[in-house]
């Protein structure tokens, strides 16, 4: 099923509607790779997106593109004082959702100095699925869908939420088996921006010999310069020339 802002958002311009697509693509795939943190911060410029088309629908003109507002949360609020002409989804549930989304992205995540757990994951959790709500919303309201055909469509969108990597435990596995090891690792160091250790590495990959790895995967890597391998810290981190081979190359199979 594809997704195509005009054919869904027809009142809307398309260049907001693609801003509001584009936000929600950037939360499922930081969310699908466990980038977690980014996965936050997409939440709070979605909020800005979907406020703006509330907005332009209530005032009956569109901005070309979405802007922030001086006050997020006074003006989601000033939305709920409008006629009730407009439904309660639109003054009342998606501002207060969007309320919702902005304080993650503001005010969890910056540092937890002090505290027992970092909340980074169970936030993109809860910032994933508020998007995939307030999206459907938008689509069920502006394309005159039911609630199941608005989720049906937003699933299409965000490739039915396929998890390319699963953390259980202390190790995170490749779940595409038919990968080779050499890309297994590349998907892992790409959501680890901060690196990993070989150990940590040789363990979710589950290669049966160190030193193998090391001469086959790790030393040919860094020596085309798709990550940087410190022998001295037993430690990979992927490069931009890597990222941008996990991008062109790894996330786009199977869309």
């Amino acid at each position: 099923m594809s997704f195509q802002p005009p054919r869904l958002f027809a009142s809307i311009p398309v260049t907001l509607s693609a801003e509001l697509i584009s936000e929600f693509q950037k939360i499922e795939r930081n969310f699908r790779e466990a980038r977690w943190e980014p996965s936050e911060l997409s939440g709070g410029k979605l909020s800005e997106v979907a406020y703006c088309i509330l907005k332009g629908h209530i005032d009956g003109a569109f901005p070309a593109h979405a802007s922030k507002p001086p006050n997020m949360v006074d003006a989601c609020k000033a939305l709920e004082k409008s006629g009730a002409q407009f439904s309660r989804s639109i003054r009342i549930q998606i501002p207060r959702v969007l309320i919702a989304l902005y304080e993650i992205r503001n005010n969890r995540g910056v540092g937890h100095v002090g505290g027992d757990v970092d909340p980074n994951h169970m936030d993109a959790v809860c910032v994933l699925h508020m998007s995939k709500w307030v999206v459907s919303e938008l689509v069920r309201i502006f394309h005159g869908v039911t609630t199941e055909e608005a989720t049906a469509i937003v699933n299409a969108l965000a490739d039915r939420e396929l998890t390319l990597l699963w953390k259980i435990g202390d190790v995170t596995r490749v779940l595409d088996t038919s990968l080779s090891m050499t890309d297994q690792m590349m998907l892992l160091l790409y959501g680890a921006p901060t690196g990993l250790t070989e150990a940590e590495l040789i363990k979710s990959v589950e290669h049966s010999n160190l030193s193998v790895f090391r001469r086959d995967v790790l030393r040919k890597l860094h020596k085309k310069r798709r990550i940087e391998y410190d022998e001295s810290a037993r430690k990979a981190t992927i490069s931009p020339s890597g990222s941008k081979y996990v991008e062109d190359e790894l996330l786009t199979l199977g869309s």
